[in-house]
Parts: C-alpha cells; structure tokens; sequence
C-alpha cells in the first residue's frame, strides 16, 4: 500500500494538480487529504472536483468547518483583513453550492486505517486529541504529547501547521504533510535528510524559521509499509514550471 497524503490546499487547484501530476508518475494506491480543502483560494470548485475524480480520503479542516457552519452575520470583522476574508468565505460558498457544502460539513474530523502490518493510522487536520489543534515542528515532546489524546494509532498524518515533519514522539510516528496551497516560502531553510534511530533512509525532515507564504512550490508525502517498515518520503513540488 503506497499512500498519498496531502493537506491544506486550500482552493489552489493547480498546485492540487501539479502534486497529483508528480505523485502519478511515481505511482501510488490511495489519496489521503488531511482538511483545509477549499478556502480562500481561487479555484475551490475545481479543487473539490479534483479530489472527488481522485476518490480522496479527506477529512474535515478548520476551515472546510467554517465554510459549512460559519454564520457570518453574527462575525464583526475588527479589520479590512478580516472583512476581505469574510467577503471570500461568502463568495466561495457561492462558487461551491449547496451540496458540497453539505458534504463538507458532514466530513469527519479523523478517519482511521489499518495497516498491513497490524498497526493503525490515523488521518487528522490538527491532532488527535484535538482535530482543530495543529501539531507544529517546534513543539516539544511534553506538548506533542498533549494532543496525541489517549488512542492516537501508531502513525498520525496530520496537517494545519503549514510545515511539514517527521517525527517519532512516544512510540507513535507523527508526520505532517506540510500544505498543497500555502506552503511557506522565501526563509525557509533547506531540506534536510535526516537519517537517526529506527527511521528508514529517504525519510525528508524540514527545519529553519517560516515567515512568508507563496506559490514557490507544493508538499506532498508518501508513504509506504515495506518488509514491515514504514517509509516516508516528503516532497517538494516546483510551481510555475513543470514539475
């Protein structure tokens, strides 16, 4: 079983397609997508198309929550930000019907895998404790373990934080699947290849400080359970050219 597994596209549907692209060159079984589908960007329709035609797994993100449920006559935005980001809720709501929001307010918050090895994977946007809280790169182990909750399976793919890792935190393997549609650019470091303990060669870990976002380029993971070990690929996905 060779998984794909993204996050947060957040309505860029030509960075979606520029992942899937890449990924069905290399090959894989099933699409797992770790919420945030489609707001605020521009093409959310055509992203929720793609995912569908894709049969993706996908679970529901903070705001794939907010375009279902949000009253937006009861928010007072306190600045044009704000009132900007409301207007795009609003509009992309139009973009995407009745129906879809409808299916996107019914998407659960985690969705549970067995795997071939008799282990179990869990597909969440934030955590497992709390699927609206992220678990980011700098936390330490104390508050990892805070929102990994009380049955958090032996591998969690999650996203929120934007920036992906691999990281293994009381015996459960935790990998963040970075963003499709807002993954931050221009200050980021280098990936760096980790290789340490019981963690299969090829797996990609990121580190340095995050401060801009941009359209430089897509994340996307694989993974895969080989002779009883799991292995991770995280990749960068070139936007703009061919990639």
């Amino acid at each position: 079983m060779r998984l794909l597994c993204v996050s947060d596209i957040h309505g860029h549907a030509d960075a979606l397609a520029a992942v899937l692209a890449t990924a069905e060159r290399r090959g894989y079984t099933q699409l797992l997508v770790a919420g945030d589908l489609c707001f605020p960007g521009p093409k959310p329709l055509e992203t929720w198309r793609r995912l569908t035609q894709a049969k993706a797994v996908c679970v529901q993100g903070v705001s794939d929550r907010a375009l279902a449920t949000l009253d937006i006559d009861k928010v007072r935005p306190r600045s044009e930000h704000e009132r900007a980001r409301l207007d795009r809720l609003a509009q992309t709501r139009t973009e995407l019907g009745e129906l879809i929001l409808a299916r996107l307010a019914r998407l659960a918050p985690t969705h549970r895998l067995p795997l071939e090895d008799g282990g179990e994977l869990v597909l969440v946007h934030g955590s497992p404790a709390d699927p609206l809280e992220p678990i980011s790169h700098d936390m330490t182990d104390e508050e990892v373990l805070s929102l990994l909750g009380d049955d958090p399976a032996d591998v969690v793919i999650c996203g929120g934080s934007h920036v992906p890792f691999d990281r293994m935190v009381g015996g459960v393997r935790i990998i963040n699947v970075g963003s499709v549609g807002e993954a931050p650019c221009s200050v980021r470091s280098d990936v760096d290849r980790m290789r340490g303990g019981a963690r299969p060669a090829g797996e990609l870990v990121r580190s340095g400080t995050v401060s801009t976002y941009g359209a430089g380029h897509a994340d996307a993971t694989f993974v895969e359970l080989r002779a009883g070990e799991l292995w991770v690929e995280q990749l960068v996905v070139p936007l703009g050219r061919a990639a």
